[in-house]
C-alpha cells in the first residue's frame, strides 16, 4: 500500500468485551502511529490483545453512554491529531479505504467523511444492509455527538466527503450477547416511539408490523439466495431486533387497555341526595 508515512488522523476505538473482534481490527490498524482503545471495563482478553500491538495506546473509563464516552475519547485522551477515525471493535478497515483517506480525504481538509458499510457474518459478506452510512471520519474541533436511542450519533460543521470504499462490520461475540443488548436497547428504542419518532419506520413500528417488513427488505438488500446462509442469517436478526421491539410496544398497548378495564369496572360511590341538615 503506497502513502504517506504518517497520517495526520487517530483511530479511536470504544471496547467492552470484544475479545472476539479486537485483534482483526487492530491488525487492520498497524499503519496508523497510534491508535487509543477506551474501554469500558472489560473482564476478557480484550485489554491483554490490545496490549500486544505497538501503537495501542489504553484508556479506560466507566460506562455511562455512547454520547459522553464517545465525548471523553475524543477530547480527554490525548489526542492531538487533526482528524479521528471513530471505530466500534467489530469493524475492519480495508487497506483501499487508507488509500483513499491518503489519497483524496486528507488532502481535501473536510471537516467530515460519511462511511458505507459492508455487513459480514464471519467473513462473509452481504450485498447490502439496512444499516445507514455514519460519520465515522471527522476532525476534532468540527464534530458535535449526540445520542439517539442506544446510540450515538456524530455531526459535522463543514464540507463532507463521501466515501467510495466501505468499512466491514464483522461483529463475532456470541449470540446470548447479541440478544442481552438487543433487549436493553429494545427499551430505549421504545422511548423514542412514545416520544414521537418520525421516521417511516416509526410510523410502522407503532402498528407493530414492522418485524416482517424489515425481514424482507433485510434480506433483500443482503442478496437473497444469492448470499445464501448469510443473507437468512442478516434478515432472521433483523426480524428479531423488530420483534423485540414490537413485543415492548403490544405489551404497553395492553396493559393500558387493561388498566383502562378496570378503572371503567370500579363502581361509583352513592350520592345521597337530600336537604342538608341546618
Amino acid at each position: 500500500m503506497s502513502m504517506r508515512s504518517e497520517l495526520d488522523i487517530t483511530p479511536l476505538i470504544l471496547t467492552y468485551n470484544e475479545e472476539p473482534n479486537i485483534e482483526r481490527t487492530l491488525n487492520a490498524l498497524r499503519w496508523a502511529k497510534r491508535v487509543v482503545v477506551l474501554d469500558s471495563g472489560s473482564n476478557d482478553k480484550t485489554e491483554q490483545i490490545a496490549h500486544g500491538y505497538d501503537n495501542v495506546v489504553w484508556r479506560t473509563r466507566a460506562f455511562d453512554n455512547h454520547k459522553t464516552q464517545w465525548e471523553y475519547g475524543i477530547h480527554e485522551t490525548g489526542i492531538e491529531t487533526e482528524y479521528i477515525l471513530s471505530l466500534d471493535a467489530d469493524y475492519e478497515v480495508p487497506a483501499r479505504f487508507v488509500e483513499e483517506l491518503d489519497r483524496e480525504f486528507m488532502p481535501g481538509k473536510w471537516a467530515g467523511g460519511l462511511v458505507s458499510f459492508t455487513y459480514s457474518f464471519y467473513g462473509h459478506p452481504l450485498s447490502g444492509s439496512v444499516y445507514p452510512a455514519q460519520f465515522r471520519v471527522f476532525k476534532r474541533s468540527a464534530v458535535e455527538v449526540a445520542q439517539l436511542g442506544h446510540t450515538q450519533v456524530f455531526s459535522v460543521n463543514g464540507p463532507i466527503y463521501n466515501f467510495r470504499t466501505r468499512l466491514i462490520h464483522d461483529d463475532r461475540k456470541p449470540l446470548e450477547r447479541w440478544v442481552s443488548s438487543q433487549l436493553a436497547y429494545q427499551v430505549l428504542n421504545e422511548e423514542i416511539l412514545a416520544n414521537g419518532g418520525t421516521r417511516w419506520r416509526d410510523h410502522l413500528r407503532r402498528f407493530a408490523i414492522m418485524p416482517p417488513v424489515m425481514a424482507l427488505l433485510a434480506y433483500l438488500r443482503a442478496g437473497g439466495p444469492f448470499r445464501g446462509a448469510a443473507a437468512a442469517r442478516y434478515a432472521y436478526e433483523r426480524a428479531v431486533c423488530e420483534s423485540l421491539l414490537a413485543i415492548r410496544i403490544l405489551n404497553a398497548r395492553l396493559r393500558d387497555d387493561s388498566e383502562h378495564k378496570e378503572l371503567d369496572q370500579i363502581p361509583e360511590s352513592p350520592v345521597i341526595r337530600g336537604r342538608a341538615h341546618e
